[in-house]
C-alpha cells in the first residue's frame, strides 16, 4: 500500500465499489497483522487487492499460510472435526462453485486424501468403527474392557513370552519383544472381542458372556475355524493374517514349551459355546488336557497352510507410494515432499507455533530419509544437546533408545542406537554392536537442526515437561505428555504427506501426482527400492535399513524386471557410447 500509495480509506471506498462488503478496521488489522483474513469473503478481498496492485494470483495467499487461510472454506451441514481435515484441500472458490462440482471435490478428497484411497484403506476405515476388540490397559470404554479373570490370563502369557526368566517348572521356545507381545495380545483382545460380540449386532459374534471367556477356550479347533472363517466373511478373502493366527495357536500348543499346553488350571470352569463346544468336550479337555493340545496343535498347523495356499493380499505397501518406487530415483522424488514443507512454512515471527511445526515435519522426513529406521526408533530417539555430555551404550540400552547428539571427533550430529533397541536385535546386519550414523550437512540439515532444538522445541513444548525426545508433540491444554505415540507419530506424518505430498488437481498444491496417504514405514521401501534400481544389489539395499537381503527381497524392494534390464543395459551402453 505504501509502495502504490494508496490508503485504508481509498481501498475500503474501492472494495465497496467492487461489491465487497469489508469493515474498515479490518484492513487496518490485516496491515499491523493483528488479524489474519480467514473467511471466504476476505479471500475474496485479497483477490480484489492483487488485481488491484497487478500481483500474480494467490501472492497474498501464499505468502500467509495456507494453514491460517482455511476458516470459511468448507462446506455446511458437516462436523466441525471434518471441517477443518477439509479445509486445507479445498481450493479458495469453493463456495462459489456449482453443487455438483462440489460434491465432486469434495468426494475427491475424501477419498483420495483423507480415507487414503487404497482398498484396503477403505475397508479398514469401515470396520475400525465398530470397536469390538477386548483392552488390557484399562483405557476405553468400559464395555471393552478385558474381565478380571482373562486380564489376569494374557497377563501370565506375556510374563511367560517376555521374561528374562521362565518361571519355574515351565519352557520356552523364543522370547517376545515390547512390540511383538503388544501386536499379539492385541490379535488375541480381537479374537476374544468378537467371541463376546453380540451375534445380531453389526460385528455378528459368538455372543459369549465376557466374564465366562478363557483362553482355555482356545484348545477347541472349532473356536479357531469359527474365528479364521468369520474373519474371511468380514473381509471377502483369507490373508496372511488369518495363517498367522493359526500358526500363534500352534506354538502356544506345542509340545513341552507351548504355554497352553503348560497351564492345564485353564481347563477348570470353561464355558459351553452353542455350535462350537459342548459340555462332553470340555470334560474331555480336562481329563485329558495334553491330548486336547495335541489334536488342536495338529489341526491349526494343516488349517494354516491350506489357508496360505488361498490367501491373498489386501494391503499392498507399494500401493500407496506407487509413483515414487517407479521413478527412477525413489529417494530424490521423495525428497520433493520435504522441500514443499519449506516452501509453504509459514511466517515464524507471526506465527511461531505453526512454522515449528513445519520445521518438525521437514526434520521427520529428511530423518526418515538419512536413517532408515523403523517408526517406534524414529519416534523414540533421544536428544542430547552440544554442550550434554552423551548417554553411555550401557545406558541406552537400558533404555532400549537411540540418541541424537553431537560428535566432536567428526564435528557434526549422529545418531547412536544400540542394537537391543531394534526389532531385529539379534540380525546378522548387527553382529551385536550398535548402529551409528553421521548424518551429512545437506540441503541446510544442520541449519534446521539447530533452529528446531534452540528455538521451535521449546515452542512446542510450550512449558510442558520435557520429555527428552528429539520430536515432541504439540502440547495443547489436554496432552498427558509430550512425547508421541506410536498412533500419534504415525498421523503426524500422514498429516505432512497429505498436505505437502499428495498433488491435489483443485488446489495446485502438493509435490507428487497419484500419491496415497501413508506412514513413515514406507520410507524404508523407498530407500530399499532406491538403493536396488542404482546398485542391483539385494545387500546393499538392506544396509540402507538395517536389515538382510532375504527381508529385502521378501518385504520392502520393489526390483521388477525392467528395473534389473535397465541397470544391465547402463552397463553395456557404455561399450556403444565409448
Amino acid at each position: 500500500m505504501k509502495r502504490h500509495g494508496d490508503t485504508t480509506y481509498r481501498m475500503h471506498k474501492a472494495l465497496a465499489a467492487a461489491g465487497l462488503s469489508i469493515d474498515q478496521h479490518a484492513i487496518a488489522a490485516w496491515r499491523t497483522g493483528a488479524k489474519t483474513p480467514q473467511s471466504s469473503t476476505s479471500l475474496k478481498v485479497l483477490g480484489f487487492i492483487e488485481h488491484r496492485y497487478r500481483l500474480e494470483a494467490g501472492y497474498f495467499t501464499e505468502r500467509m499460510g495456507r494453514w491460517r487461510a482455511t476458516g470459511a472454506l468448507s462446506p455446511k451441514g458437516i462436523s466441525r472435526s471434518e471441517a477443518r481435515r477439509l479445509a486445507w484441500h479445498l481450493p479458495d472458490d469453493f463456495r462459489d462453485r456449482g453443487r455438483r462440482e462440489q460434491a465432486e471435490i469434495l468426494d475427491w478428497v475424501r477419498t483420495r486424501i483423507l480415507a487414503g484411497g487404497t482398498a484396503y484403506r477403505r475397508y479398514h476405515s469401515e470396520v475400525s468403527r465398530q470397536r469390538f476388540g477386548f483392552r488390557f490397559d484399562g483405557n476405553g470404554a468400559a464395555c471393552l474392557q478385558a474381565p478380571p479373570r482373562l486380564r489376569a490370563e494374557m497377563a501370565a502369557l506375556v510374563r511367560f513370552k517376555s521374561a528374562t526368566l521362565t518361571d519355574i517348572g515351565f519352557e520356552r521356545s523364543g522370547v517376545w519383544g515390547e512390540a511383538t507381545a503388544m501386536q499379539r495380545g492385541e490379535h488375541l483382545a480381537l479374537m476374544l472381542g468378537a467371541m463376546a460380540a453380540p451375534a445380531d449386532s453389526a460385528v455378528k459374534g459368538l455372543g459369549v458372556p465376557a466374564k465366562d471367556l478363557t483362553l482355555g477356550l482356545l484348545v477347541f479347533p472349532a473356536v479357531w475355524d469359527w474365528y479364521v472363517q468369520w474373519r474371511e466373511q468380514r473381509r471377502g478373502f483369507f490373508t496372511g493374517w488369518e495363517a498367522e493366527m493359526l500358526l500363534l495357536a500352534a506354538a502356544l500348543t506345542r509340545e513341552r514349551t507351548g504355554w497352553l499346553r503348560q497351564s492345564p488350571a485353564l481347563a477348570c470352569d470353561m464355558p459351553t459355546v452353542p455350535g462350537l463346544v459342548t459340555e462332553d468336550m470340555i470334560v474331555e479337555a480336562q481329563a485329558d488336557w495334553a491330548g486336547a493340545c495335541d489334536v488342536v496343535h495338529r489341526h491349526t498347523l494343516a488349517r494354516a497352510r491350506e489357508v496360505q495356499r488361498v490367501a491373498r493380499i489386501h494391503r499392498d505397501p507399494f500401493e500407496p507410494i506407487l509413483p515414487i518406487l517407479e521413478s527412477p530415483s525413489p529417494v530424490r522424488e521423495y525428497r520433493r515432499i520435504a522441500e514443499d514443507v519449506l516452501a509453504r512454512m509459514p511466517d515464524r515471527r507471526r506465527h511461531p507455533r505453526a512454522a515449528a511445526e513445519f520445521v518438525r515435519a521437514f526434520l521427520m522426513l529428511r530423518f526418515g530419509l538419512h536413517l532408515g529406521l523403523r517408526q517406534k526408533n524414529l519416534r523414540q530417539l533421544l536428544l542430547c544437546r552440544r554442550n550434554e555430555t552423551p548417554r553411555t551404550e550401557r545406558e541406552l540400552e537400558a533404555l532400549k533408545r537411540g540418541e541424537l547428539r553431537w560428535s566432536m571427533r567428526d564435528e557434526g550430529w549422529e545418531v547412536f542406537i544400540p542394537c537391543a533397541a531394534f526389532k531385529n536385535a539379534n540380525s546378522a546386519y548387527f553382529s551385536k554392536r550398535p548402529f551409528r550414523l553421521l548424518l551429512p550437512d545437506l540441503g541446510a540439515l544442520y541449519r534446521w537442526l539447530d533452529t528446531y532444538i534452540e528455538v521451535d522445541r521449546g515452542r512446542l513444548l510450550a512449558g510442558a515437561r520435557d520429555p527428552g525426545v528429539f520430536f515432541v508433540k504439540t502440547v495443547k491444554r489436554t496432552s498427558r505428555s509430550a512425547e508421541f505415540t506410536q498412533s500419534g507419530f504415525y498421523e503426524a506424518w500422514r498429516l505432512t504427506i497429505q498436505r505437502h505430498g499428495i498433488y491435489n488437481p483443485w488446489t495446485g498444491r502438493g509435490a507428487i501426482k497419484g500419491l496415497l496417504s501413508h506412514g513413515p514405514h514406507s520410507v524404508r521401501d523407498v530407500l530399499a527400492t532406491h538403493v536396488l534400481k542404482q546398485t542391483g544389489s539385494y545387500e546393499q539395499a538392506s544396509y540402507a535399513i538395517q536389515d538382510t537381503p532375504q527381508t529385502v527381497a521378501a518385504h520392502y524392494g520393489r526390483f521388477l524386471p525392467q528395473d534389473k534390464a535397465a541397470l544391465a543395459a547402463k552397463v553395456l551402453n557404455e561399450v556403444w557410447a565409448a
